[in-house]
């Protein structure tokens, strides 16, 4: 008896199939990209002496591995975060700063330039509640920067970095720099984060 021939699979386009599949999935899926908190360190000073900064002057923020917040050595909600910090830092207790509308308490910080605020945060601290402390934090300063520019300018500190940033805005680029450089020396961010 003659054995017959097993039926072959033609395979040749198995390869131009594979290609479009990877083809296809190449350019279907997406790349989730990972966005970040933008921050810029500032430049080292190569001075040779010690900055002494007086604890009155540091406004000390902890996170801890449950979320609560101490602010000051006092439990805190979130939502109370940024007047606590507004007051800190628009305090004025030296009586230096002639811009201050704080409560001028000598036990709290002297200037808004000497004011620190200090965030410290466990590990086990969930990466949502500290960027929501960060978000407070940044947000009094902006709000004291908007209360200043309104003062000072009649336009709020955001808006001025708005136009700075629009590329189509039609006003003077280097008068509106020099007026948000004027707001970052009256406000400067000075936000330290500790491990």
């Amino acid at each position: 008896m003659a054995k017959r021939a097993a039926p072959e699979v033609n395979a040749g386009s198995m390869a131009d199939i594979a290609f479009l599949l990877l083809i296809f999935f190449l350019v279907t899926t997406t790349i989730e990209v990972d966005s970040g908190i933008n921050r810029k360190l500032p430049p080292m000073e190569e001075s040779e002496e010690d900055v002494v900064i007086k604890q009155k002057n540091i406004f000390t923020v902890l996170l801890n591995g449950k979320d609560q917040l101490l602010v000051e050595d006092e439990l805190m909600e979130l939502k109370d975060l940024r007047a606590a910090a507004i007051e800190f830092l628009d305090n004025g207790g030296d009586g230096s700063c002639s811009y201050c509308n704080g409560r001028k308490d000598p036990k709290s910080s002297d200037n808004p330039d000497k004011a620190i605020i200090s965030l410290k945060n466990e590990r086990e601290t969930s990466y949502k509640q500290y960027i929501a402390v960060q978000n407070e934090l940044v947000a009094a300063y902006n709000v004291l920067r908007d209360k200043r520019s309104m003062a000072q300018y009649g336009v709020p500190f955001t808006e001025m970095q708005a136009n700075y940033k629009d590329v189509n805005w039609p006003g003077n680029k280097d008068r509106l720099k020099e007026k948000i450089d004027q707001i970052k020396l009256d406000y400067p961010q000075k936000l330290s984060e500790v491990q």
